[in-house]
C-alpha cells in the first residue's frame, strides 16, 4: 500500500475531493456542451450546405478532434503532472478548456464567414481535448492520493462524479435554448451557454486555488524518485497495464457517447423524437448518476474497484438492445427509464471505479502519465469514434440499431477480460526499475 502521512487533516482530503469533483464539473460542462450543440445546432450553424445526415456527420467530426487530441494532452501534462506537480497542471487546464469555450460562443456563422467558422471551431476544439486529456489525470489523482485508507474508492468516485452535474448543467442550458423560436436559437441563442463559461471558470479558479499538493507527489519528490521521462518509463516498464486499461475503459468511454451524443441525434433525426424529451431524460440520467457514483466508489471500497466496473460491462451487455427499444417506443416514460438506467446506474458502475481502479495499476512516479496516456487512447479511439460509427452502423443497417448493439457488446466482452487482468484495490508502491532511457533526476 502507498504510505501516506497520518498528519493531514480532515479537512485536507475533503477540500481535495470536492474541488476535484466541482473542477471536473465545470471542465465538463464545456465539454458535453460541444457535444450536445454538435448533435442538434452545428450541422445548421456550420454546415447547412449539406443534407441533414451528412452535416451531423460532419458536425461530430470535429466534435471527435478533441478527442483525437486527448492523447496530446494526456502525455505533455502527465509528463510535467509527474515531475512538477498535479495541481499546477490543474490550474493551466482549466482556462485551457474555459477559454476556447467561451471564445466558440464568438464564432461567426457559415453565413458570415464561410467553411472558415468550422476550422475555428475544429483549433478551439483541439485545445479543449489537450486540456481534457490532462486534466481527468490531475483531478483524479489529487482526489485519490489525498484520500485515506479503506476510502480511496469513494473519493476516486467524487471528480468521476463531476461528470453527472456538468451533463445536467449543459443539457439544461441547451434545453432552455432549444425553447426559444428556432430562428432565434440558430442566431444568437446557441451562444448563450458557451459565453456563461466565463463565470463558471472563475469559481473553478477560485476552488482548485485552495488545494494543497498531492502527498504522494510531495513524497516522490522528498525521496527524489522522480524520474526524467515518465511517459518512456510508462510504455516500456507497464505495457500490459496500459493495454488493460485502454481495453477496460474502451466500452465505458463509447457507451457514455453514444448514449449522450449520438442518441440525441438519432431520437431527434430518425425517430421523431423532440429535442427536449431527450435532453430532459438526459438530465434524469445524470441526476441519478451524481448520487449513484458515490455509492459504487464506497462498494468498491468493500467488494474491489474492479468487480464493480466488472458489473458495468455486463450491464452494457444486457441493457444495449433495451435501451434502443425504449427509445423505439417514442414514449417520454420509455426515453426517460432508458436515459436513467444507462446513465444513472450502467455507466455509473462503469465510470465510480476507474479513477482508484486505473490508478492503483501505476506507482506514484509515473501515475500521472499511467493513467493519462491509457485513458486518453482509449477516450480518442471510443469516445472520438463512438457517435461517427453509430451514425455509420444505423446508416448501414438501414435505420435498425442492430449493428450498434453488436459494436457495445463486443466491447463490452473486452473490457470484462481486460478489468479481471487488472490489480485489485492495493495501489502499486514499489519504486520503478530503472529503464534504459529513463534516469532519474
Amino acid at each position: 500500500m502507498n504510505t501516506i502521512p497520518t498528519t493531514r487533516s480532515r479537512r485536507a482530503y475533503v477540500t481535495a475531493g470536492l474541488a476535484s469533483m466541482m473542477g471536473t464539473t465545470i471542465e465538463w460542462y464545456d465539454f458535453f456542451l460541444y457535444g450536445t450543440a454538435a448533435a442538434l445546432i452545428f450541422n445548421k450553424i456550420f454546415f447547412p450546405a449539406f443534407d441533414p445526415l451528412t452535416g451531423t456527420l460532419a458536425a461530430f467530426a470535429t466534435y471527435s478532434v478533441g478527442f483525437f487530441a486527448r492523447p496530446l494532452g494526456g502525455i505533455v501534462f502527465g509528463h510535467f503532472g509527474d515531475k512538477v506537480g498535479r495541481k499546477s497542471m490543474l490550474l493551466i487546464t482549466l482556462f485551457m478548456m474555459g477559454i476556447p469555450t467561451i471564445l466558440i460562443g464568438l464564432i461567426p456563422s457559415y453565413e458570415s464567414i464561410g467553411y472558415w467558422g468550422a476550422v475555428a471551431l475544429v483549433l478551439l476544439r483541439l485545445l479543449q481535448g489537450v486540456a481534457v486529456g490532462g486534466e481527468w489525470g490531475g483531478a483524479v489523482l489529487m482526489a485519490v492520493e489525498h484520500a485515506p485508507e479503506g476510502k480511496k474508492g469513494f473519493f476516486g468516485s467524487l471528480p468521476q462524479a463531476g461528470v453527472a452535474p456538468g451533463l445536467v448543467l449543459s443539457s439544461l442550458a441547451l434545453g432552455m435554448v432549444a425553447t426559444l423560436p428556432e430562428k432565434d436559437m440558430l442566431t444568437w441563442g446557441w451562444r448563450i451557454p458557451f459565453l456563461a463559461s466565463v463565470v463558471l471558470l472563475a469559481v473553478g479558479w477560485f476552488i482548485r486555488a485552495k488545494v494543497a499538493e498531492s502527498p504522494d507527489f510531495e513524497q516522490v519528490q522528498k525521496k527524489g524518485d522522480n524520474v526524467e521521462m515518465p511517459a518512456l518509463v510508462v510504455l516500456r516498464r507497464y505495457p500490459r497495464q496500459v493495454l488493460t486499461v485502454v481495453g477496460g475503459r474502451l466500452a465505458e468511454v463509447t457507451w457514455f457517447y453514444t448514449v449522450v451524443t449520438f442518441s440525441l441525434a438519432y431520437a431527434t433525426g430518425t425517430l421523431g423524437i423532440p429535442k427536449t424529451v431527450m435532453l430532459d431524460a438526459t438530465v434524469w440520467g445524470a441526476a441519478i448518476a451524481l448520487f449513484t457514483m458515490p455509492l459504487f466508489g464506497m462498494l468498491g471500497d468493500r467488494i474491489g474497484f474492479k468487480w464493480v466496473f466488472m458489473a458495468g460491462t455486463a450491464g452494457i451487455l444486457l441493457f444495449a438492445p433495451q435501451f434502443f427499444a425504449l427509445l423505439q417506443t417514442l414514449d417520454p416514460h420509455n426515453i426517460t427509464i432508458a436515459l436513467s438506467i444507462a446513465i444513472g446506474l450502467v455507466y455509473a458502475a462503469l465510470y465510480a471505479p476507474e479513477g482508484s481502479l486505473f490508478s492503483a495499476q501505476f506507482p506514484a512516479e509515473v501515475r500521472y502519465s499511467g493513467i493519462s496516456i491509457a485513458v486518453q487512447v482509449s477516450g480518442a479511439i471510443g469516445g472520438g469514434l463512438a457517435p461517427i460509427v453509430a451514425t455509420s452502423l444505423l446508416a448501414y443497417g438501414g435505420g435498425n440499431p442492430t449493428y450498434i448493439v453488436w459494436y457495445l457488446g463486443i466491447l463490452s466482452v473486452i473490457a470484462f477480460f481486460s478489468a479481471a487482468c487488472m490489480r485489485g484495490s492495493d495501489f502499486v508502491s514499489a519504486p520503478i526499475a530503472a529503464v534504459p532511457g529513463s534516469k532519474r533526476v
